[in-house]
């Protein structure tokens, strides 16, 4: 069995081609079960078991499951709130192929399943993104956004100036340019593109600063209580979701406006599902507000597992 880091991941992945493959993945036969979500109790804030699997049912057969944890108290002391590890497996005798490690294969993942919903939603001329959230997925998101559409100008918010900064100089270490900013409100304003990967459970985006023709990219809330974006932007977005089954039992964001009655189960327009098989339009007119909203599913880890170990293997 292999063992693949995240430099093995970062040496053979790009954002053009995992974007690819999860369009492909989202259009193939794939099993997915709904997956296993345990909280534990913990005085410096619950925290999150995740159990993901997922098989592919056509062509070449694999099998995998991703194990997450999520301690948010871990950002306190300085270490990674989230950590995890994949086993990607023989579909076909139950082999283990690879154990891969599971916090940078779902940062890869995450950005470019967000990526994707961009391609069908957000305006062909988006220039502007505004990335709320300066943690370890900020830089995945920003440069898989900017690998779908014309990104000339970012800027980064974060509740911590110096958090947003430390990833903001890296990033142009990298090469690209980043602009922090304080006045969240007025830089969501200027934004076509406003990606949000926090841990909050108080929105932060509202409705009323959305100008025509943004697009929201809801990452972070990956419970009920989770909040990164009101009622407001809800109700004026036209709403797709990565998984209807998963967006609507643990997406807070999506969870409490159905709760409240602010939208209904059919104002959610489609998922990834149905915009990579061409079943439902993505955006239709380039005055209209898009959100998307994703907590993620097994379909893209295991697609990205796949490509991974293609790639090692040639």
């Amino acid at each position: 069995m292999r063992i693949v880091s995240p430099e093995d991941i970062a040496r053979v992945l790009t954002y053009p081609a995992l974007i690819d493959a999860l369009d492909e993945a989202f259009r193939s036969e794939i099993a997915l079960p709904l997956r296993h979500h345990h909280t534990i109790p913990r005085a410096d804030g619950d925290a999150t078991l995740l159990v993901m699997p997922s098989w592919t049912e056509s062509a070449e057969r694999f099998l995998g499951c991703k194990v997450v944890t999520v301690f948010p108290g871990n950002a306190a002391r300085g270490e990674p709130s989230l950590n995890g590890s994949y086993l990607l497996m023989s579909g076909e005798t139950g082999e283990p192929l690879a154990a891969i490690d599971g916090r940078a294969l779902t940062a890869w993942r995450t950005a470019c399943a967000s990526a994707l919903a961009a391609r069908y939603l957000a305006r062909a001329d988006a220039s502007h993104l505004v990335m709320v959230g300066a943690g370890a997925l900020a830089p995945h998101l920003i440069r898989a956004h900017m690998s779908v559409r014309p990104i000339t100008k970012v800027t980064l918010w974060n509740r911590t100036r110096s958090r947003a900064v430390q990833t903001a100089f890296a990033l142009a270490a990298s090469g690209i340019e980043v602009d922090v900013d304080d006045d969240l409100e007025a830089v969501v304003k200027e934004a076509d593109v406003v990606s949000c990967a926090t841990l909050s459970t108080e929105p932060l985006v509202k409705g009323q600063w959305l100008k025509k023709g943004a697009h929201v990219d809801l990452v972070g809330g990956f419970t009920p209580q989770m909040r990164e974006a009101d009622n407001a932007a809800i109700k004026r977005a036209r709403v797709y979701v990565d998984t209807r089954a998963g967006a609507m039992k643990e997406a807070g964001d999506i969870v409490q406006p159905l709760r409240r009655k602010v939208i209904a189960k059919s104002d959610i327009q489609g998922d990834l599902f149905d915009l990579c098989r061409g079943k439902k339009k993505g955006r239709g007119r380039k005055d209209e507000i898009t959100l998307f909203k994703s907590v993620g599913t097994a379909i893209e880890d295991l697609a990205a597992a796949m490509l991974v170990w293609r790639l090692l293997e040639k």
